[in-house]
């Protein structure tokens, strides 16, 4: 009996490789632009954990939108999803998303077409709605709870 030769190049199952645990006082691991990675969870605890791992200013950046988001409504539902820690009514979907990047901090109103005034950054979806922060801007803490405050009312998204 002949016997074939095993082609190399054929698909083989890999193993896949759990990621390293994180050590204690071990810095996270930061995506491109800076976005923090963090396992997607619900609760406080996943977004805290987020906003701990943002780097430099834009950490004083998160604390303070969350505060003013919970400050806003007080029965926000907290989750990172995606990279990203997203805010949103039991049972009415998410009504703002955070994300890192390498000069900014977006803010993303899912129904931001829906807010008076119009948030002023535009998206592909027909709906959403940005807010850039750079680290020289001053944030509008009054304009930022009116926004949230609206968007909290209307039904949310949901993935």
């Amino acid at each position: 009996m002949a016997r074939r030769a095993r082609n190399r190049l054929s698909v083989r199952p890999t193993a896949r490789r759990k990621p390293r645990a994180r050590r204690p006082g071990q810095a996270r691991r930061l995506l491109s632009g800076g976005n923090p990675q963090i396992a997607k969870a619900d609760g406080d605890a996943p977004v805290q954990a987020y906003i701990a791992a943002m780097p430099g200013w834009k950490r004083d950046l998160g604390e303070r939108l969350d505060a003013l988001i919970v400050r806003s409504v007080p029965r926000v539902r907290k989750a990172v999803k995606w990279n990203s820690p997203f805010y949103g009514i039991e049972g009415q979907g998410w009504f703002l998303g955070l994300h890192v990047f390498t000069r900014y901090v977006k803010v993303a109103f899912f129904r931001g077409t829906s807010l008076q005034p119009v948030p002023p950054g535009a998206s592909k979806s027909k709906d959403t709605r940005y807010i850039d922060i750079h680290e020289d801007d001053q944030l509008d803490e009054a304009q930022m709870a009116t926004w949230v405050k609206q968007a909290a009312a209307l039904p949310g998204w949901i993935p």
